[in-house]
């Protein structure tokens, strides 16, 4: 099988292409390195079946061109990452929503099969736990630009529909919850790599808010699985799906059991929202996915263990430390 990615060099996107690879199919990989990165992929240039090129999801001609080769295209480019969001807002509902039309612009021309990565971070203010797919979304004010990731999504999630709906386009569309594991970069606020860091280095481990915020960690091997199963089956399209795990953590619980797993003895530190972003912002108390549809039509539920995802960030980011003071010696 021929397979395109988008955001291919980014963390989720990287492990991906090594999946498809693995199983003998050709995957191409497009990132304009905004958020991913070079080293993410660096094991897999060479390898028989690989191709990537540098360049921006917006891009009309290359996109098209990509697409118009692949058999199946995940298209994962988006901005990512809340201090990213909060910070260039404009940034990012022009790459989220203007790179979705554009790969689904070239899919309608061949009739080719998309994946559409969406988010948690759609259903919003919710409180109705666990979240469901066919629930009401329940977005922030306008003003405040917490929410523009969010919106971005949804209307991605609308464009990719109206697409199946009007033009025949096959397209699936997942919804990640807190997918984490080794790659993963704490530059764009995600929290698990940042608690590591901080552990490791002894540093005091900083939980926005009151720590009692909780949240579902999935690893990346099993929304991986997930999207391999998903597009073997043609019930998925035109259908929206959660990935991600049910277990709840709190995020003073998440920061103790990073600290065991380092064996730290950082501190942890509670620092106000209104220390860290900007006036108005907002966060959930609870964010849980109900991830039966997903295990229905696949039969495969994510249930990898916390403190196995925890071990693996932990010994990533160790490894990524120690690279770091190797070459800053030599």
């Amino acid at each position: 099988m021929n397979v395109f990615i988008t955001g291919g060099c980014g963390f989720i996107g990287s492990h991906l292409a090594e999946r498809l690879l693995d199983r003998g199919d050709r995957v191409m990989v497009l990132d304009d390195l905004s958020t991913g990165a070079m080293e993410n992929i660096a094991h897999l240039v060479g390898r028989k079946g690989f191709e990537y090129r540098i360049g921006s999801a917006l891009e009309v001609p290359l996109v098209s061109e990509f697409v118009d080769r692949a058999d199946v295209t995940f298209h994962l480019a988006a901005a990512v990452g809340v201090k990213l969001i909060v910070e260039r807002p404009v940034h990012t509902i022009e790459t989220n929503v203007r790179a979705t039309e554009v790969v689904l612009g070239a899919a309608a021309k061949k009739q080719k099969l998309v994946v559409v990565a969406s988010t948690s971070e759609v259903y919003g203010k919710s409180t109705s736990i666990p979240f469901r797919e066919d629930q009401d979304l329940q977005l922030g004010p306008t003003s405040h630009s917490r929410w523009a990731y969010a919106c971005s999504k949804a209307l991605d999630e609308w464009l990719a529909l109206a697409y199946v709906r009007e033009k025949g386009v096959p397209v699936i569309i997942t919804r990640f919850f807190n997918t984490v594991g080794p790659r993963q970069t704490g530059r764009y606020g995600m929290v698990l790599p940042n608690f590591a860091q901080q552990a490791l280095r002894g540093e005091p481990i900083t939980v926005y808010g009151t720590g009692t915020q909780s949240r579902c960690f999935g690893h990346v091997k099993d929304a991986i699985e997930a999207l391999v199963r998903l597009t073997a089956m043609p019930a998925a399209i035109g259908e929206v799906f959660n990935v991600g795990t049910t277990t709840e953590v709190s995020m003073m619980g998440l920061a103790e059991m990073v600290r065991d797993a380092a064996g730290s003895s950082s501190e942890i530190r509670l620092v106000p929202y209104s220390e860290a972003y900007p006036v108005g912002f907002e966060d959930m108390m609870r964010r849980v996915p109900d991830v039966s549809k997903l295990e229905r039509l696949t039969g495969f539920k994510p249930m990898t263990p916390l403190d196995e995802i925890i071990r693996d960030v932990v010994e990533d980011q160790r490894s990524r430390i120690a690279d770091t003071l190797a070459g800053a010696r030599g």
